[in-house]
């Protein structure tokens, strides 16, 4: 039985395991099971039947999974077959970073437009990608109909921004900036802390190495 409401953990292990499905269709695989799967991906097999279940049966018993099927599903689970664009707010040094990494190459994600207050580089080309104005952003966000920003602007503006973002009907933002933005309802935020994710690996590297140390006292 599908069900219509997949946990928020489940939704973010998709792309992880469409990319390797592309991978193994590529390399002409035709079946994997969920045991081999979980090694490849590094995610428990008991997590992937469970996460493959709120879709209903796409495996079968003995069989594993048909690895062009199973891709077929996620692509469309995905909308791989459709382009989205997005726009990057903020074109510093991590929003250059950003629009220097090839989005399409891998997926069905282009950024199409970006926006600065930087006269040096409004007006220009960077990457492929138009740079606009600050002051251009409501506008050309609703003539080029996007939906989906990635917000990399100063934490002392980043508020300000979203609630011009949303305004203008913007539904998702991927928030690279330490601030925790407040938005309504009807606008998802996906939060990216480099400096917390890094703080939290060095913590972990750190607790490990000293479980380590007393293994060999």
């Amino acid at each position: 039985m599908v069900t219509s409401k997949i946990p928020h953990a489940t939704a973010k292990r998709l792309p992880i395991y469409y990319r390797y499905l592309h991978f193994l269709s590529d390399a002409g695989k035709q079946r994997i099971s969920s045991t081999e799967l979980a090694d490849a991906v590094k995610v428990d097999s008991a997590t992937i039947r469970r996460d493959f279940s709120y879709f209903g049966a796409l495996g079968k018993r003995g069989y594993g999974y048909d690895v062009d099927s199973l891709l077929a599903f996620f692509k469309k689970t995905l909308n791989q077959d459709q382009l989205t664009n997005v726009a990057l707010i903020g074109v510093g040094n991590l929003g250059h970073a950003l629009l220097n990494y090839n989005f399409h190459q891998s997926n069905n994600v282009r950024i199409s437009a970006a926006f600065d207050i930087n006269q040096d580089i409004t007006g220009t080309i960077q990457s492929s990608v138009p740079v606009y104005d600050m002051t251009d952003m409501k506008e050309q966000l609703t003539v080029q109909q996007i939906e989906i920003v990635i917000l990399t602007v100063p934490s002392s503006v980043a508020q300000q921004v979203t609630n011009e973002l949303v305004e203008v009907g913007i539904k998702g933002i991927l928030n690279f900036t330490p601030l925790r933005i407040t938005v309504p309802n009807t606008v998802r935020v996906q939060n990216v802390d480099l400096t917390n994710e890094l703080q939290t690996l060095i913590y972990f590297l750190n607790k490990f190495g000293d479980e380590e140390e007393n293994l060999l006292d």
